[in-house]
Parts: structure tokens; sequence; C-alpha cells
């Protein structure tokens, strides 16, 4: 499954234009198979609950189970997708997820189901679903190299919310004819197309001349590049707080067919189709939206427009009625999860793609997991309308937020800069000798000494989501234009990834400050090694017993290191 170069580019506004890869293509089709799967178990498990207890509570903690695991394992999850290679990944979470659907399956057509039982399987497919994520969005890039990633970001969403147009009617009738474990087998035998096009997919992979990070450092890696990324960590607390808020609707649709249409499985089928059919517009009317709107006043018109909705959905007792608001809200949220995830998509470089993806998963899946319950509790201590009146009302006061976290403005993906030479030295070190500290002395002009050190403090963030600490900036008292810039790497391979993973816009940004320099000299810069002979396997012979002594010392503790 291999594609042809594609002499022509497709512009931004041309939504169609990844589909003519075929590997893009195939995938993409069996997503929607695997999402349509996903959608009609979710009608099932969603309703069985609703016949084995009354508890609002335990129905509403069916959509938790399944969103749960993606804010709990999602760092890992895009870790191992940023380590590994991503057609492996997504295979392995797929499994997870089939073997989970099996199961499922087969307890309840041997009738041992139980409300315990279903929301524990219900976790172990949303853990597959949950590992699949990340390497699947972060592989858009490699299956579509030529196309723009907010194209492809929103197909993406269109095969979800196609299925969701169709899937839970489909699942309301699959339930009503032939019973919940009819519609669980449909999901694990969904599965196999799309596992099938990942084992065809040729991955041409890149091999890094570093070794792999080690899983818990490449999370910490992930985490020190979110918590250092003002535009990332917007938008992650954005999505997460539209999770909690917006989460009522998905977790209390069983509740609004039951108590408030008074009606079954196939008109709950039938509204969760509307909220997916009015998403697929969304979809599709994307592109415009952002051609015409900044980021943030998209975002602000589509939560706006979203809490009107649930206050329809809220007084209404006529199905037609709440399906007209259902489909404005489906096009409502998922205009607005879509340009989250553009969001991050164009803020992160490729090596951290996959956790910068996955915490968004977790953000807004984690919120729409603890919205869900606390909806869910709310309904049980009042009433479905009053919890979604008030959803609405959070959701219509949410623009001002705006005040604390405007969205970034982004306009390109953070492309990956040229790879650098590795420093020349003359110490013997292997990957594992460190700390080591660089120094990087430059000249300023006094006059200049305000704009450099305001540059300076975007440079301490690339430097520290790179992978440097201790960063700081010093000013010499006796020489005002000597300033000296300092921080640490853990090791010799950390410092050398450290270097290699700037992109192009932070390697522009480090030329604006080398050009604050003066003098005929380039700027200077110091590598040193902070603990040399614990860190360092010394060859020479060394005369003094005692000093070879402490040499053996620290060459085994080294080893244990």
């Amino acid at each position: 499954m291999t594609d042809p170069p594609k002499p022509q580019m497709y512009s931004v506004d041309s939504i169609a234009g990844p589909l003519r890869y075929a590997t893009f293509r195939h995938i993409w089709l069996a997503c929607l198979l695997s999402n349509l799967g996903i959608l009609i178990q979710f009608v099932g498990a969603a309703w069985a609950m609703t016949e084995m207890t009354s508890s609002a509570d335990m129905v509403a903690l069916v959509l938790t189970a399944l969103m749960l695991p993606v804010m709990l394992i999602s760092m890992p999850a895009g870790a191992i997708a940023d380590m590994y290679d991503r057609r492996i990944v997504a295979l392995v979470a797929l499994s997870i997820a089939f073997w989970g659907a099996t199961a499922l399956t087969t307890l309840d057509w041997l009738g041992l189901a139980t409300p315990k039982l279903l929301l524990v399987l219900c976790f172990v497919v949303g853990s597959g679903i949950a590992l699949m994520g990340p390497a699947w969005q972060a592989s858009v890039s490699e299956q579509v190299p030529a196309a723009p990633p907010p194209a492809a970001v929103a197909l993406n969403g269109i095969s979800y919310n196609i299925a969701r147009s169709f899937g839970p009617a489909i699942g309301g009738m699959v339930v009503a004819l032939a019973g919940a474990g009819v519609a669980y087998a449909l999901n694990a035998l969904l599965y196999l197309p799309l596992m099938s096009a990942l084992f065809l997919w040729k991955r041409a992979a890149k091999p890094s001349r570093l070794p792999r990070e080690q899983l818990s450092r490449a999370i910490i890696s992930g985490m020190r590049y979110i918590t250092n990324s003002p535009s990332i960590k917007i938008v992650l607390a954005r999505a997460m707080a539209t999770g909690v808020i917006g989460g009522s609707i998905s977790a209390l649709m069983p509740l609004v067919a039951r108590d408030l249409l008074h009606s079954g499985a196939q008109t709950y089928g039938l509204m969760l189709g509307a909220f997916g059919l009015g998403a697929v517009l969304g979809a599709l009317c994307l592109g415009e939206v952002r051609k015409r709107m900044s980021g943030e006043a998209a975002v602000r018109a589509c939560t706006l427009s979203l809490g009107g909705t649930t206050v329809a959905v809220a007084l209404s007792s006529e199905p037609a009625l709440t399906a007209t608001a259902l489909v404005l809200a489906g096009a409502m949220w998922t205009m607005v999860i879509t340009l989250f995830n553009i969001a991050v998509q164009l803020s992160a470089p490729r090596w951290v793609a996959g956790r910068s993806l996955a915490a968004y998963q977790a953000a807004f899946s984690g919120g729409t997991a603890i919205g869900g319950w606390g909806w869910g509790r709310l309904t049980d201590a009042a009433s479905v309308e009053i919890a979604l009146l008030l959803s609405a009302a959070l959701m219509l006061l949410s623009p001002m937020l705006v005040f604390w976290l405007h969205m970034p403005r982004i306009s390109a993906v953070e492309e990956d800069a040229e790879q650098l030479a590795d420093p020349e030295v003359r110490l013997p070190l292997t990957h594992r000798s460190g700390p080591l500290v660089v120094e990087i002395e430059y000249r300023v002009a006094p006059e200049n000494a305000r704009a450099f050190h305001n540059v300076m403090q975007e440079v301490q963030l690339i430097r520290q989501r790179n992978g440097g600490y201790d960063w700081s900036i010093a000013r010499d008292i006796a020489d005002p234009e000597l300033w000296t810039e300092r921080y640490q790497c853990p090791t010799w391979l950390d410092y050398l990834r450290q270097r290699n993973r700037s992109t192009q816009s932070e390697r522009t940004l480090g030329q604006r400050a080398e050009a604050f320099h003066r003098g005929t000299d380039p700027v200077r810069v110091r590598r040193m090694l902070e603990r040399p002979f614990g860190s360092v396997r010394w060859r020479e012979e060394v005369p003094d017993r005692a000093a070879n002594e402490v040499l053996r010392a620290d060459c085994k503790w080294e080893r244990r290191r």
C-alpha cells in the first residue's frame, strides 16, 4: 500500500485533497467502519445499563468508562507513539479493543453481564482506543505528506461523525431487534478492516541516529515540552473546560430519550444520529469558518451556539425539535474540538507530536469523563432538565475565558529544522556522561539590553521544553556588555537530543538573539562536564592507589545509574 509521488499541492480549502493518497484513503475508510462499531457498542452498553439499573449515575458512567482511559494513559500512549513504529502501536491498541469487545459479547450471550463488568470491559475497550489515538493522529503527516494538516484532521473528524450520524441509529435498531450482545459483536467485527489496512500499510520509517528514549524519560520530555509551551497549555485548558461543561449532552442522551421524550432505544439512536449528522456538517464547514474567523472568534461562536442548543434540548419534549437542536449542537461541538485539535497539531514539532496530541486527548476526554460523571450526579439529585440548563449557562459564560486564556494565533505547522552536526569534543564521552553545563556568551550594546533580555525570555522556554534545565541569564557587573546564558542537560545524549529538537521558528528566534551580539568574534559557546570522574570512564593510569579505588567506585556507581 504505497503512494506514487503527487506533483500537485492541495490548497488549505481542499477538504478532499488527502483522500487522493491511497494509504490515507484506505485507513480512513477502515476507520469509518471502526468508528461505526464503537458507536454501535456505546448505544448497546448505555441502553443495557438503563435496563440493569435505574441510577442515572451508572448510566452516565458508561461514557466515563469509555473516555476515562484517554485521560489516564494518554501520555504513556503518546510517548510510545513517538518512540516506536506508529503502525505497530496502532495494531496492538486495536487488538486490545478487539478482545475487550469480544469478552463483552461472550459475557452478554452467557447471561453473565453485570453493571460493574459492563463498566470494566468498556474501560478495556476505551484503553485500546486511547492507546491508538496518538499513534493514529500523529501519523497523518506520514500518510498525506503534501496535504495540509487541517484538511486531514478535519477528515478524521468527519470519519467519526459520519459514523455518529448512522451508528447510533443502527445501534438503536440492533439493540431493539437483537439485543446488546449483537451490538458488542458488531463492534468486534468492525475492528478487523482497520487492522487489515494498518497491516498492509508500508510505512517509510525514518530511523533516528540517536538511541530511543526510555519510556519514563520520554513521558517526562513530553510533559516538559508542554509545560514550557504557552500555546499548547492554553489550548489544553480551554479543551478541558469545554469537555467538562459540554459533556452533558453525550452523557445524558439516554435519559433525554427516556425521561424527556418518553421513548426507547430506537429514539435514543435517532437522537445520537442527529447529533452526528450535525457533526458532519460542522466538519465540512470548518474550512470556511477558519478562513473567515480567527481561532478565538470561532471558538467563541461555537460555544455560544452550543449553549443555546443545550437550552433547547433541555426544554423540548418533541423529538423533532430535539433532533433539530442536536443537529446544530453536533455541528458546534465538532467544530470547537477540531479547532483545538488543529491548534495542537500546528504547535507541536514531529518529535513530540504524539505526546502533545495525547495531552490534548487527556485534557478533552478527561474533561468529558469528569463532566459526564458530574452531570449524572446532578441529575440524580435534581433532574435532567436542571442538569442541562446549568450546563448551558456555563457554556454561555465560557467565552469569558478569553480574558485569561486567549487562543493562540497559529497559521502554519512547526517545521523541523535541519539536523546539526555533533560538536567537536576532545574528552572521552559516553552517552551517559553528565550533567553537561552549557554557557553561551553574548556581547550586547547597553542600549539594546532590554530588547535582548526580552528575546532571551523566549529562548528560555525553547531551551527548557527541548531538554535543558536550570536555565539562567546573567550580566557581568564589571563588563555590562557581557551576558552569559547558562543551562544544563542531564547527560551528553540528552544534550545531543536537545540540539536537534528545535523547529525552524525556534532556530529563527535563536538567530534573533545572536543578532544582538556585537564585535568581530562570534558568540562563544562552552560545553563543560560537571562530574567528570562519575560520568566518564577514564583509561589513564592513576598512580595513587586511593585514587584508583575512587575511580573504581565511581565506575560501579555509573553502571548502576
